[in-house]
């Protein structure tokens, strides 16, 4: 099992850019997974049905089993988050696990940024970027950079899909 990470401010398109990925992927015969971080308060259940009642009444864990996907939901009750590691062991094996999000992280990955956001480069204040897949012009202090990472069209799925494959780094457990 393989990691790297897309990361950049919201909004940049990171999810656009990895529905794109993800087939690309797949189509090259590779099992993909991802673990994607919010900072907002997400709800993948609906009030009123049994698995939300259940949780509500005090279930740690409840996991959901439907004809087509089931879901593992746990109740971290003020508890403080888990670390990346520990999601990634609770994941089943397979190739390749995009991780969106988690930019403080140590794992390769890619930066996705937008000129017309107007927002910073995360580059070079995080760790571990090795691209930026860009759509407008660059900031000079990326452009004008000796160490700046690769710089990449963030239209060019081919390029980035190399990137990642090249950088992808295995999972140390």
């Amino acid at each position: 099992m393989k990691v790297f990470g897309i990361a950049g401010h919201s909004g940049m398109g990171k999810t656009t850019l990895l529905e794109r990925l993800v087939p690309a992927l797949t189509a090259r015969g590779l099992v993909v997974s991802l673990i994607k971080h919010s900072h907002k308060s997400i709800e993948i259940d609906r009030p009123g049905k049994d698995s939300f009642r259940l949780r509500e009444a005090g279930c740690q864990e409840v996991l959901l089993l439907g004809n087509e996907r089931w879901a593992l939901m746990h109740e971290l009750r003020g508890a403080s988050e888990p670390p990346l590691e520990y999601l990634l062991g609770r994941l089943q094996h397979c190739d390749l696990v995009l991780i969106e999000g988690f930019k403080s992280g140590g794992y390769p990955k890619l930066e996705v940024w937008r000129d017309a956001l107007g927002r910073p480069t995360l580059w070079p204040d995080w760790p571990g970027i090795v691209a930026l897949a860009h759509e407008g012009p660059l900031p000079e202090s990326v452009s004008l950079a000796a160490e700046a990472p690769a710089l990449l069209a963030l239209d060019d799925t081919a390029s980035i899909v190399e990137r990642v494959l090249q950088h992808a780094q295995p999972l140390q457990r």
